[in-house]
C-alpha cells in the first residue's frame, strides 16, 4: 500500500472517546436518543453568552466581503491587540500583538507550538492523565512521548519526573484544570515545576519548553481555586488557549498561542510558531470568529450548570459507593474503577446504555472519565443505572 501507513492506522482506529460517542449515535438510532446516556464527550452542553449571538448577527449584515476575507496568517492584528491586552489585564503580563498567533482551537495550537520547538528524536513530557492526543501531536511532530505517572493526589509527580527529564527533553506539557481529572495545579506546584525546568535547562544547556494546554482556564467553581497563570513563573512557556470551552464554541475552532516574551530567543520561536503554522495549513483562522473573539475577551459561558451537574453526579455516586476524585475544574468526573480492569468496567455500563470511557488511554489505568457537560436532566435520568450497576456488579 503506497500511503502513509503511520498516517493510515491513525485514520482506521478513532480515538477511544469518539469511538464511543460513534457507538452512542448508533445506539441512539436503535432505542431512541432519550434512552442513551452518553458521557464521552467534551462537548458543552450550556449555551454561549448573547454577546456572542449578538455579536454574530450584527457582524453577518455588515459588509461580507470584509467578515469572511483573509487576515494576516497569524491572525488579525487588531484581533492580536485584543489578546493580548486581555492576557495583560488579567494577569499582568506585558505581552504584544506580535506574541500572538491565532489559531484554529487549542489541538492546533498545541501541534503548531510541537512542530516548531521539536526535531527528530526529541523528548515531550507528559503528566498522567492527560488528553490521548498529546501522543498523537508530539509523535507527528517526530518527538519521542513520554508519560509521568500520577501522584496520587494528581498534582505532579516530581520524583517520577526527574527519572524521565533528560538532554533529549525539549518540551513539557501541562493541562490546568485537567481532562480527565479536574484538578487544578496549586501554585506550589507550578513554583516547583518551574525551578525544576530552570535547573535541569541550565545543567542540559538549551531551554525546556514549558507547555500549558488551557482549554478549561475558566471553568472553575469554587471561588478559592485560583489557576495559576503559567508565564508569571517559567519563561520560557507557550500558552495554548482556546475559547471552545470558555465561550461554548467547540465546532467554531477557534484559539491562541502566547509566545511569552521573555522567552530565550522569543523572536526566533514566534518565527518558528508562524512557520510550523505555515508549513502545517494552518494559517488565517477563520476571520468571522476572530472578530467575534476581539469584542468579547472577557465573556464566559454560564458555568452553574457544569457546577450543578458536578455537584449532583459526584454526591450521587459517592453516596452509591464509587471513589470519585472531586473536581475543582473542567467538567469531567474521574472516577475508580470498581474493578481493575476500567474497560471491563465500562463494557458492563454500556449494557445499560451507560456510555463512559476507560482511563487507560489517558496514560492512567484503573479509572473511567464521565464527562458531565450534558442536560441535568439526563444525569438525574441516568443515577439509578450507575446505582443498579454498582449493586448487581460489586
Amino acid at each position: 500500500m503506497n500511503i502513509n501507513q503511520k498516517n493510515h492506522s491513525l485514520g482506521v482506529a478513532r480515538s477511544v472517546i469518539r469511538e464511543i460517542f460513534e457507538y452512542g449515535n448508533s445506539r441512539a438510532a436503535v432505542v431512541g436518543r432519550e434512552n442513551v446516556y452518553d458521557f464521552s464527550l467534551g462537548n458543552p452542553s450550556v449555551p454561549s453568552p448573547a454577546c456572542i449571538d449578538e455579536t454574530i448577527a450584527r457582524l453577518v449584515k455588515e459588509d461580507t466581503c470584509a467578515i469572511h476575507s483573509y487576515t494576516s496568517a497569524q491572525g488579525a492584528p487588531a484581533t492580536r491587540k485584543s489578546i493580548a491586552d486581555n492576557i495583560n489585564a488579567r494577569f499582568g503580563e506585558t505581552a504584544t500583538m506580535d506574541d500572538i498567533y491565532i489559531t484554529c482551537g487549542a489541538a492546533a495550537s498545541l501541534t503548531i507550538t510541537l512542530h516548531a520547538v521539536c526535531n527528530q528524536g526529541d523528548r515531550v513530557i507528559a503528566f498522567a492523565p492527560f488528553f490521548p492526543e498529546y501522543k498523537v501531536f508530539s509523535e507527528g511532530a517526530g518527538a519521542e512521548f513520554t508519560i509521568v505517572p500520577p501522584s496520587s493526589d494528581f498534582q505532579i509527580n516530581f520524583e517520577e519526573l526527574e527519572k524521565v527529564l533528560d538532554s533529549k527533553t525539549k518540551a513539557v506539557i501541562i493541562n490546568s484544570p485537567n481532562n480527565p481529572s479536574g484538578a487544578v495545579l496549586t501554585e506550589a506546584t507550578i513554583i516547583r515545576l518551574a525551578n525544576t525546568l530552570k535547573e535541569k535547562s541550565e545543567q542540559f544547556g538549551h531551554p525546556i519548553y514549558l507547555i500549558s494546554d488551557e482549554p478549561y482556564r475558566e471553568l472553575v467553581y469554587d471561588p478559592s481555586v485560583k489557576v495559576p497563570y503559567v508565564t508569571r513563573y517559567y519563561d520560557n512557556t507557550f500558552v495554548c488557549y482556546s475559547y471552545s470551552k470558555s465561550l461554548s464554541l467547540p465546532g467554531e475552532r477557534i484559539g491562541y498561542i502566547f509566545v511569552c516574551n521573555r522567552m530565550e530567543n522569543n523572536r526566533d520561536a514566534y518565527a518558528a510558531v508562524c512557520g510550523a503554522g505555515r508549513m502545517l495549513g494552518f494559517v488565517c483562522a477563520p476571520s468571522l470568529m476572530q472578530k467575534v473573539i476581539s469584542e468579547n475577551q472577557n465573556a464566559v459561558a454560564d458555568l452553574e450548570t457544569y457546577k450543578l451537574n458536578r455537584d449532583l453526579l459526584y454526591n450521587a455516586l459517592t453516596e452509591y459507593g464509587y471513589d470519585c476524585i472531586r473536581p475543582d475544574g473542567a467538567f469531567y468526573l474521574f472516577v475508580k474503577s470498581p474493578e481493575p480492569d476500567a474497560k471491563e468496567f465500562c463494557k458492563k455500563a454500556m449494557a445499560l446504555d451507560l456510555l463512559l470511557v476507560p482511563s487507560d488511554s489517558f496514560g492512567c489505568e484503573g479509572y473511567i472519565r464521565i464527562s458531565y457537560c450534558v442536560s441535568t436532566d439526563m444525569i438525574k435520568r441516568s443515577l439509578p443505572l450507575f446505582k443498579k450497576l454498582m449493586d448487581e456488579n460489586y
